[in-house]
């Protein structure tokens, strides 16, 4: 079982060690989506297997519950669709050259590195480990942000490595401050960072430095979340990456961020109340919808503004976190899940669009569905996902979501989401539509599927509607996380 619970992290490493040995071909690549289907396979198996349970791996430095269990899941899923659709969008980025060889080599390498270490974060059991791992995350994405090496990705990569980088130093010094208060409160300094061990001796932790950790913690995890005040790198690093790391960053990165915080949580609300990060997480959430609405509202370019819709759903989680019940923290995670789904969609989608046109301007693009089935449609699921409607797993999430709101007794705080999420959808549906509905443009290129892109699509619908149509297989593992983490009711 140790294996199994270290599994997601070691297939993730020999592919990225298979193609730094041979470079980017079809084994090597074929080899990545493999690994990367471990990592889903895994937390199915661990998933039947695990129940309620806590196991531990490593001399207690890896843990598996539901909570990580429901993450490896995410990572898979999205992983699988992204990696399975690499193949032919890094061979079509080599036939146009907007790439070469060494360029497609680093990208079959850092790939699976990025994949590992975002399954090492969410399987730490030790937070200082975890920090270590979304460090891990900043380096290996930093290079593919960068990937074209244009003038635009360039910068783009400098802008993210900057502000993540003081986002990761700010998450160190409240990591820092637990361990002190951990140490303070009676645990041994060897494992005064493991999640269990923080968990056992929370009543016990200094309630000042509990509280300052925890804000720095807030806005160190929040930076890579892409939680305000330091959203500024999100739109710039999703417009620019290649499309499948894009569906990456957007569907997994985030929400692996955002599970920092959950674990940070669980810990801090013991120590020193419900109330400190729920008002943290409130101002921050809101702040982040409201921004993400407005620049929703006057985007022109497509790629940005799916960077923004992922920062407008990054704002609802952290909303639907403050309110901490058990019905929240489950509608979160399904949220979390259907929207990973939703962004592979339309950022491999994007890819495409932005491979015929050689712009992500939305006016360049009209169309879509006369002159593409395959992304059209396909683009249009990802958007109707986004946009909350029926029978998508979204629809059902939202609505959790502002039920727990009202249960929890934050009906000014589900009022306020309602209508910049109201916002958000009008502006997703005018230009989701500008670029998708009409008779195209008179010389419109073609927009041309690669194999492996097409068939990450149709998985993508697949897995889109087979979630939103039959999501109780996967309601306890929720409803068990959220048990975990102090969610009442």
């Amino acid at each position: 079982m140790s294996f199994l619970l270290v599994l997601p992290i070691l297939a993730p490493l020999t592919a990225a060690a298979l193609a730094a040995v041979l470079g980017w071909r079809p084994l090597t690549a074929s080899v990545t989506v493999v690994a990367a289907l471990c990592v889903l396979v895994t937390g199915v198996i661990l998933g039947f297997t695990n129940g309620s349970g806590v196991r531990f791996a490593i001399a207690d430095l890896f843990r598996t519950d539901a909570l990580s269990i429901t993450m490896l899941i995410v990572i898979g899923t999205v992983g699988t669709l992204a990696t399975w659709a690499s193949v032919g969008y890094i061979d079509a980025e080599l036939t146009h050259g907007h790439t070469d060889a060494k360029g497609a080599n680093l990208y079959g390498v850092l790939v699976p590195v990025f994949l590992a270490a975002m399954a090492s974060a969410v399987l730490a059991n030790n937070i200082g480990v975890m920090w270590v791992a979304i460090e891990a995350t900043t380096v290996a994405t930093a290079f593919l942000v960068g990937h074209r090496r244009t003038r635009a990705a360039l910068e783009a990569t400098w802008k993210y490595v900057v502000i993540c980088s003081v986002g990761i130093a700010l998450a160190f010094l409240g990591t820092v401050l637990v361990y002190f208060a951990s140490l303070h409160a009676g645990a041994n300094s060897g494992d005064a960072l493991n999640i269990d061990v923080l968990l056992a001796h929370a009543s016990r932790l200094d309630p000042a430095v509990t509280s300052l950790a925890a804000g720095l913690l807030l806005l160190g995890y929040g930076a890579k979340a892409g939680l305000v005040p330091f959203h500024t790198w999100l739109a710039d690093a999703h417009s620019q990456a290649p499309a499948p790391v894009s569906a990456l960053m957007s569907g997994v990165l985030l929400s692996v961020a955002f599970y920092a915080l959950l674990r940070v949580k669980s810990v801090v609300d013991l120590a020193v109340g419900t109330g400190f990060l729920r008002t943290g997480l409130i101002i921050v959430g809101l702040l982040t919808l409201l921004i993400a609405a407005s620049l929703l509202v006057v985007q022109t370019d497509f790629k940005r503004m799916l960077a923004y819709s992922s920062m407008e759903n990054m704002g609802l989680v952290a909303v639907a976190a403050a309110a901490g019940t058990k019905l929240a923290i489950a509608a979160l995670l399904l949220h979390v899940l259907a929207h990973g789904i939703a962004k592979s969609l339309v950022f491999l989608g994007s890819g495409q669009l932005q491979a015929a046109h050689d712009s992500t301007r939305i006016s360049d693009v009209t169309g879509v569905l006369a002159r593409s089935r395959m992304v059209g449609v396909t683009f249009l699921v990802g958007l109707a996902i986004l946009l909350g409607l029926p029978p998508f797993a979204m629809f059902a999430s939202e609505l959790s979501i502002s039920r727990a709101l009202a249960d929890a007794h934050l009906g000014w705080v589900l009022g306020a989401a309602l209508l910049l999420v109201v916002v958000a959808f009008a502006a997703l549906v005018r230009n989701g539509s500008r670029m998708l509905l009409g008779p195209p443009t008179p010389g419109s290129p073609a927009i041309a599927v690669p194999r492996s892109v097409a068939a990450a699509l149709v998985a993508g619908v697949v897995l889109s509607l087979l979630l939103g149509l039959t999501v109780a297989p996967m309601l306890e593992l929720f409803q068990t996380a959220a048990t975990m983490l102090g969610g009442t009711r």
